[in-house]
């Protein structure tokens, strides 16, 4: 099929729709560990105006999310022909006017910041991060996208910008919205080693799918002209950037579970086997880590998932006494 030929149709109003996205919202999913932790440590009452927060802060993070698989879509539309499963997109085998394509973008991006300033300053500073950083990830001159090992640093940031969203829901208000900044602002960051740590998870998941997108071309002529830093790629290049990635998450992992929630060491392992199963996934052909809606077919790792997900929501707010005990008595050796 000739790109003159799926070019005919003009987009209609599902095709707008589908350029957003709005499938892809369960991964601010990655939002609610920030919450949960924010709330073990700062005991932040339930109240009607901390679930008016969680509600306008879901959405906000939605919003702006989609308003960056907009100009993702717009944008990479003569790239994604050359993708086996993406040259199917709306942007692909439809016309999509450019002025409707921004002034969505324009709308999604203002709705979404609007919605973060009511939850507070704070929580704004992220949505305006994550908006600025799909603009970096996919708009010349920057478009990091392009360049090596940056393409998937610079998409997994934005886990722990959800993550941080979701903290500074529950964080406490100590500035109000259109008062003077906060000043507290570094007392109630989340700490650095759990942000490193979610980072380099995220890259480690997205260099996976990289992998996996790779060996489904598997034509490394073609395969750069889909994504340009896929010229400098290889598969080694590629599992060597994976097994680094996954090292220092499981490290900065370490170091905040020991000083900020001893609790968590038992899910340690359960974290181990996660990725080794993801990283099992991501090895088959045709893998299913290149889109969630793939992953969703696996599963008795959703369900592994699932259960993983409420053991640390249960460690997050139990107390282990033993394991105090066992850290104080094996410094005496």
């Amino acid at each position: 099929m000739t790109d003159k030929t799926v070019q005919q149709q003009p987009a209609k109003l599902k095709e707008y729709i589908a350029i957003a996205r709005p499938d892809n919202w369960v991964k601010n999913a990655f939002m609610i560990p920030g919450m949960l932790f924010a709330l073990s440590i700062f005991q932040t009452p339930f109240d009607s105006a901390l679930i008016g927060k969680i509600i306008m802060g879901l959405i906000s993070i939605c919003l702006i999310a989609s308003a960056n698989y907009v100009i993702n879509e717009y944008l990479d539309k003569g790239f994604d022909k050359f993708h086996p499963l993406k040259n199917k997109r709306s942007a692909v085998v439809t016309v999509i006017n450019p002025v409707i394509v921004y002034v969505e973008y324009a709308i999604l991006g203002v709705v979404g910041l609007s919605l973060a300033y009511l939850v507070s300053i704070k929580f704004l500073s992220m949505a305006l991060f994550l908006l600025v950083m799909g603009v970096i990830y996919n708009v010349r001159p920057s478009r990091s996208k392009d360049r090596v090992f940056l393409d998937v640093l610079s998409e997994s940031i934005n886990n722990p910008i959800r993550f941080a969203a979701g903290w500074f829901i529950f964080t406490p208000a100590l500035g109000i919205p259109g008062s003077k900044w906060d000043l507290d602002w570094i007392n109630t960051f989340p700490p650095v080693s759990i942000i490193i740590a979610y980072w380099m998870g995220g890259a480690f998941l997205m260099a996976t799918k990289r992998f996996a997108e790779y060996r489904l071309i598997g034509d490394p002529q073609i395969a750069g002209q889909y994504r340009r830093s896929f010229k400098f790629y290889s598969e080694n290049s590629l599992l060597v950037s994976m097994f680094f990635y996954a090292i220092t998450s499981a490290f900065f992992l370490g170091i905040f579970l020991i000083k900020d929630r001893i609790e968590l060491l038992v899910s340690f392992p359960f974290f181990a086997l996660l990725f080794s199963w993801y990283l099992k996934i991501g090895l088959l052909n045709d893998s299913p880590v290149q889109g969630s809606e793939k992953l969703y077919t696996r599963k008795w790792f959703m369900l592994y998932l699932v259960l993983f997900t409420i053991m640390l929501c249960v460690l997050m707010f139990v107390k282990i006494p033993w394991l105090y005990w066992f850290l104080k008595n094996a410094n005496n050796y």
